[in-house]
């Protein structure tokens, strides 16, 4: 079985195989072209052994040919030569008995040789007649000399010929084939230094390689330094998710021990109560951070066309709206939803654009600050595009803090927040395509998410 995994082979039979082809088609070409000189050639001796059976009948006058002239047609013609010759009026000269029949001629051709093919004993032959004046003795009139000779001997010359050439390309395309062989091996051995280059490398190097290659392997050089450098980001990026991950992890977890150890160590009734409420707070802020975090994380990992679906965003609106309004207005908060009647498709993961409305939502509930006492959401669709605002007349944020508003871990006022929300929001909005800005507004804060309509 060929392997075509084999690179060297591929090359090889890429190589080699139009050669073989057009070594059949030269052979062939070389074949047709061995016939026509065959013909060529043994038509010419032909014409050469009738006119030297013509002078020797006319020399010897009539009489039969000498055994040194049979001797040198049969040896120059490369095969026994036949031949039949009669005198002024028809009449028998010399030669075999009952020549082929000759092929019908004009009278104005009579005098020119001709040559055609005949059947002679069961055998193909090719035939030569040709008539000259001739005077034999006092005899003046017309000389008819019909040579004639086996298509087996021209066929074998013709085959010697053509074999002699298929011996020498077989011998050349035997050649080539090692040549190439070889060949390839060695041009690849800039590839085989390679792998052995990078095998010797341990799994943390990933700096890039600088190993002299040759031009046609350069593109694939830049793609690995270019796939190096976007793993060994990917890996960075990883480990400071990570240890900030911990880092946002350890707060939480020893409040939510600290609440534990005084719930414990509580000495009145009251004073229990309290620690409880503060231990289910710190426990709901705990776990707020962990799912964040892991929301985040599932966040990093690619995206696929089939995991979109198309979804009418009012009914993710009105879910998030929905859950987060009853917390919203628990805390005295006005809170109010528009939204166009008609349905707005989108590509997207439900899950995610949900999440995302609700830390908008949580985002205006935990950085409004004390003056913070309505909250809107606005739904619009524009041109190719949907559009969900979300606004509040609490502390304020401006379009020139979006940096560090939508980076991990970044508060711009200390609050109960994680700084993971409107990361959160950031991320989800890439990952559909879109975008998120916070607006200027005079008062309060107003940011808008943006995503493109299904089509």
């Amino acid at each position: 079985m060929i392997d075509h995994g084999s690179l060297r082979l591929r090359l090889f039979i890429l190589i080699l195989t139009p050669l073989v082809l057009l070594a059949v088609l030269l052979g062939f070409w070389r074949f047709m072209v061995a016939q026509k000189t065959a013909q060529e050639l043994f038509d010419d001796s032909l014409l050469s052994a009738g006119l030297a059976i013509s002078r020797d009948v006319a020399i010897s006058g009539g009489d039969a040919l000498s055994p040194t002239t049979r001797s040198l047609i049969r040896d120059a013609s490369g095969g026994e030569i036949f031949y039949h010759v009669t005198g002024p009026g028809g009449i028998y000269v010399t030669g075999y008995a009952y020549p082929p029949a000759s092929a019908n001629s004009s009278v104005q051709e009579v005098y020119k040789p001709q040559f055609f093919e005949a059947i002679y004993r069961d055998e193909p032959v090719r035939v030569l007649k040709m008539t000259e004046r001739v005077t034999l003795e006092n005899l003046v009139g017309d000389a008819t000399v019909t040579v004639w000779q086996r298509m087996a001997d021209r066929n074998a010359f013709a085959n010697e010929l053509s074999i002699r050439a298929g011996i020498v390309m077989g011998i050349l395309l035997a050649t080539l084939a090692v040549v190439v062989w070889f060949g390839v091996a060695r041009g690849l051995r800039p590839l085989l230094d390679l792998q052995d280059a990078i095998d010797l490398r341990s799994p943390d190097d990933l700096s890039e390689i600088k190993r002299p290659v040759p031009d046609e392997v350069q593109g694939v050089v830049k793609t690995l330094n270019r796939l190096f450098g976007q793993v060994e980001h990917s890996i960075n990026a990883h480990q400071v998710f990570i240890s900030e991950a911990a880092h946002q992890l350890r707060n939480p977890a020893a409040a939510v021990q600290s609440m534990a150890e005084a719930l414990r160590d509580a000495n009145t009734d009251e004073d229990r109560e309290k620690r409880i409420h503060e231990l289910v707070s710190a426990a709901k802020n705990s776990a707020t951070v962990a799912e964040q975090l892991l929301s985040l994380e599932r966040l990093r990992q690619p995206t696929h066309q089939d995991q979109m679906d198309e979804i009418d965003f009012r009914l993710v609106v009105e879910e998030a709206c929905a859950e987060m309004g009853v917390h919203i207005l628990a805390k005295g908060i006005e809170f109010d939803v528009t939204m166009p009647e008609a349905a707005i498709m989108v590509s997207g993961d439900r899950v995610f654009l949900t999440e995302a409305l609700k830390n908008l939502l949580d985002n205006a509930v935990k950085h409004g600050g004390t003056k913070l006492s309505r909250i809107s959401v606005v739904l619009q669709r524009d041109e190719g595009a949907v559009s969900v605002t979300v606004a509040d007349d609490g502390a304020g944020l401006s379009p020139d803090q979006s940096e560090a508003a939508f980076s991990r871990f970044s508060q711009l006022d200390y609050s109960e927040g994680s700084g993971l929300g409107l990361s959160i929001v950031s991320a989800v909005a890439q990952r559909h395509g879109g975008s998120v800005s916070i607006n200027q507004v005079e008062k309060g804060a107003s940011i808008t998410l943006e995503l493109p309509i299904a089509l």
